[in-house]
């Protein structure tokens, strides 16, 4: 028996002789490996040659591949790839590609690409591959419709087991899956679902309508692909069908979808947490133009509203000129309330995303970040202190009062960064907002300007400063 650990070494191994056989142009032997090769591992192997040498090298592999396998190993190939891949392909060699695609994977490939280039490769597709490509072409992005599949595995509920196990028999080939069936009534209205184990297991003259599940869950063609995520990870779905406005099902969403869809969202929710426009491409695949065309306008938008502490700083000019070692712990103060806020922050977008926060919840965050920002200020403050007496109080105009208010004023700017961190993304998700845009950026710049406000603030009452 193998286990994991061996069956990755396995492939491991192949995929070096494999590596091997490309570097010392034994294409012969490189076929014969990649039959064995799982196609996740042979497509990987093809977008390394084709960024290392070039289409012309990596167009010549795949068209070493067996045609059994090349198009699985395609549909495994990243979309930019495929897009440049299927271009300078051979006519009949991407027909071929493409009639063997499911639909949804050809639509992600296709609709990207130019019109023109869209309608020559289409035209030589076959006609129901071309239908269901329009069709899902046709819904809005983001949506369940947008990257459902309309290869499924439909039953009557009047049906017998024999007959459906006969039906997957001879359709299932051509499915995106037949772990699960979906059961269909009058108008092709979705009915019920019943799974490949069940079928199995009953008797072989039951009524499909008597043992199938009559309360599916599903989703309509314009849900959000976001809220389909959070639909699998709560009823842990492997497959879910997809209705029309009168509850026709037209179409079925995969896990593997869902995995996609999971990770485009959380990449874009980094991006946006970082200040950087988000962007469907790779990094290593986007231009220099392009990478500074998402950087620049959040980077114009802080250095914009940065101009607000400069404010804050010139208003207090006099204070400053009477006590100058308060401007050398500017950067401490400002730096460990973004520092504080973010923390807040990303723990309440966490708690957002999963669905665990709602607005209604807001008093209780706030009350909780406010309780967490005073033990967190305590500690800090006091440490702050502690290192002052130590290390600064006695040099450049440091006193015990002025470690006193920078004390005072990181205490007070932690808890303040805490609440702010903590409301601003569940106010943003009530607006309609992107609670990811209300990350690190805006709460540091916004924290920085409370901070000093605090900071000159107190330092004026207890230094007695003009």
């Amino acid at each position: 028996m193998y286990n994991d650990a061996d069956i990755t070494l396995v492939y491991t191994e192949l995929t070096e002789a494999a590596r091997e056989c490309i570097r010392s142009n034994q294409y012969g032997k490189f076929r014969e490996i990649s039959e064995k090769l799982n196609f996740a591992d042979t497509a990987e192997l093809l977008e390394d040659e084709f960024e290392k040498s070039g289409e012309a090298s990596a167009v010549r592999l795949f068209r070493m591949l067996p045609k059994s396998i090349a198009a699985e190993v395609f549909s495994f190939f990243d979309v930019t790839v495929q897009q440049r891949l299927i271009t300078v392909l051979s006519t009949q060699e991407a027909t071929e590609i493409m009639n063997d695609m499911y639909a949804d994977d050809l639509k992600d490939m296709l609709e990207e690409m130019p019109a023109n280039v869209v309608h020559k490769l289409l035209k030589n597709t076959e006609s129901d591959m071309r239908r269901a490509v329009n069709m899902l072409l046709r819904y809005s992005d983001d949506s369940a419709g947008s990257i459902m599949t309309v290869e499924f595995l439909s039953l009557t509920a009047k049906s017998t087991v024999r007959e459906a196990i006969e039906r997957i028999r001879n359709e299932g080939i051509d499915k995106e899956t037949v772990n699960t069936c979906f059961v269909l009534g009058e108008n092709r209205m979705l009915a019920g679902t019943i799974t490949l184990r069940k079928l199995i297991l009953s008797a072989e003259n039951r009524v499909i309508s008597d043992i199938m599940e009559t309360n599916p869950v599903y989703v309509s063609t314009d849900t959000d692909q976001e809220e389909v995520a959070d639909i699998f990870q709560k009823y842990d779905l492997t497959s879910m069908p997809v209705v029309d406005s009168e509850q026709r099902l037209v179409g079925i969403i995969t896990i593997d979808d869902v995995v996609d869809i999971i990770r485009e969202e959380a990449t874009e929710d980094m991006e946006k947490m970082a200040a950087i426009t988000p962007s469907e491409r790779p990094y290593l695949r986007t231009g220099v133009f392009r990478t500074y065309v998402q950087r620049i306008p959040w980077l114009l938008l802080l250095m914009l509203s940065a101009t607000v502490t400069a404010g804050i700083i010139q208003n207090y000019e006099a204070a400053l000129a009477a006590c100058v070692a308060l401007t050398a712990f500017v950067p401490m103060l400002t730096d460990t309330g973004g520092n504080s806020g973010s923390q807040a922050s990303v723990t309440v977008m966490r708690g957002l995303s999963l669905n665990e926060i709602e607005f209604r919840d807001i008093l209780k965050v706030v009350f909780k970040e406010f309780r967490v920002g005073v033990l967190c200020g305590i500690t800090l403050g006091v440490a702050n202190f502690i290192k002052m007496i130590v290390l600064n109080v006695g040099k450049n105009g440091v006193t015990l009062a002025v470690a006193g208010v920078i004390s005072v004023t990181l205490c007070v700017t932690v808890v303040i960064a805490k609440i702010v961190g903590c409301s601003l993304p569940i106010l943003a998700k009530k607006l309609r907002f992107d609670p990811a845009v209300m990350a690190s950026p805006i709460i540091t710049t916004l924290v920085d300007a409370l901070a000093l406000v605090v900071y000159f603030s107190i330092a004026t009452a207890l230094l007695g400063l003009n």
